[in-house]
This record gives structure tokens, C-alpha cells and sequence, in this order.
């Protein structure tokens, strides 16, 4: 082999050298890309979900404040003494319906969860109208005054903390099912989150009225 032929042989080996560094610098430098969107978007993923669950947080919050008061109003009128005995049966009763309605608030861990024990004392709610509407005393008195107020400013409360984890939610839900990210999120078991249904009237807040 003569030195023309040696010198082409370690020209090409150079070259072949440089061509493999250059391959392998961009494999290094396109997985560290990749690496870098992947984490990227985890991390937003983790962001909206703990946005989620701290809204969460919030509204159940709220719902247990109002599940707190009604059971608290029952107790009030049941402290009025002048009654029939069927009325003070039917607020035995419906102290006993708030205290089941309440447990079910405080372990809800979905909106329709939350919404259904809602109902539950939503019904007491609106059967103890029924009985305090035939004592104006009892209405008049400082403590049931105090307490209606309080469950006025709560339902407002909840109306707000409603609103605020729906957005959270359609934040998120954009996230984890927009292309590309939704792979990650499939990857990592960020699911679809359910947010509050919309029921008709649900613009307004709920009045509380015991007069």
C-alpha cells in the first residue's frame, strides 16, 4: 500500500470518525429534547391537576360549611319549645336526615356525589321552612336570624367555589386531551376530570328565605 492509499484510508477514517460523532451528537441533543417536552408537559400536567384538586379543596369546604349551619338551624327550631308533637316528631326526624345528609357531604369525593347529598339536605332544608314558616317568633329570634345569614353568605360561597373548580377542571381537561400532551397524560394516568353540571337555574345563587 503506498502513502497515497494510507493517506485516503485515514482521510476516510476521519471522516468516518466525525460522521459517527455528528450522528451521535444528534441522537444526544434530539433525546434531550425529547426528554425536556416530556418533562415539560408533566409538570404542567401536575400543575392543572393539583389546580384541580386544590379548587376541590375549596368547594367541599363550602359544602361542609352549609352542611355544618342546616343541621345547626334543625337544632334551633328544635330548641322552640312551643310546639305540636307531631311537628317535634317531624324535626326529630329531620335532625336525623340532616346528620346522614352531613356524613355523605364530608365523604363525597365526585361533584355528583357531592351534588346528590346536597339534595339530601336541600330536602331538609326545604321541609324546615315548612315548619318555621307557622312560628313568627321563632323567625324573629336573634340566633336563627344570625344562622340565615350565614347560610345566605354560604350559598354564595358555594356558587363561587363551583365556578372556580369548573374552570380548573376545563383547564386540565384541555391539557390532557390537546395533542401531544395527552400522550404524556396517557402515559401517566392523567385521566379526564368531571367538573359540576350545569342544572337549569344554576346561574343563580339559591335563596334562603325564612320570611
Amino acid at each position: 500500500m503506498d502513502d497515497i492509499e494510507i493517506a485516503v484510508e485515514v482521510y476516510n477514517m476521519k471522516n468516518g470518525t466525525k460522521i459517527l460523532i455528528g450522528v451521535l451528537v444528534a441522537i444526544v441533543v434530539i433525546a434531550l429534547l425529547i426528554f425536556s417536552w416530556v418533562a415539560s408537559t408533566y409538570n404542567r400536567l401536575v400543575t392543572v391537576d393539583e389546580s384541580v384538586k386544590q379548587k376541590w379543596g375549596n368547594v367541599q369546604s363550602a359544602y361542609q360549611r352549609r352542611a355544618d349551619l342546616i343541621p345547626n338551624l334543625v337544632e334551633t327550631v328544635k330548641g322552640y319549645r312551643d310546639y305540636e308533637a307531631s311537628t317535634l316528631t317531624a324535626i326529630t326526624q329531620l335532625r336525623s336526615e340532616a346528620g346522614q345528609a352531613k356524613i355523605q357531604v364530608d365523604s363525597a369525593t365526585t361533584p355528583e356525589q357531592l351534588e346528590a347529598a346536597s339534595g339530601s339536605m336541600n330536602g331538609v332544608l326545604s321541609r324546615l321552612l315548612v315548619i318555621v314558616e307557622n312560628y313568627p317568633d321563632l323567625k324573629a329570634s336573634e340566633n336563627f336570624l344570625s344562622l340565615q345569614d350565614e347560610l345566605a353568605g354560604t350559598e354564595n360561597r358555594i356558587k363561587v367555589e363551583r365556578d372556580n373548580y369548573n374552570v380548573a377542571v376545563k383547564d386540565f381537561n384541555i391539557v390532557a386531551r390537546r395533542f401531544p400532551s395527552n400522550i404524556i397524560a396517557g402515559m401517566f394516568g392523567f385521566g379526564k376530570k368531571t367538573a359540576f353540571a350545569a342544572a337549569a337555574g344554576a346561574e343563580n345563587v339559591p335563596t334562603v328565605s325564612f320570611t
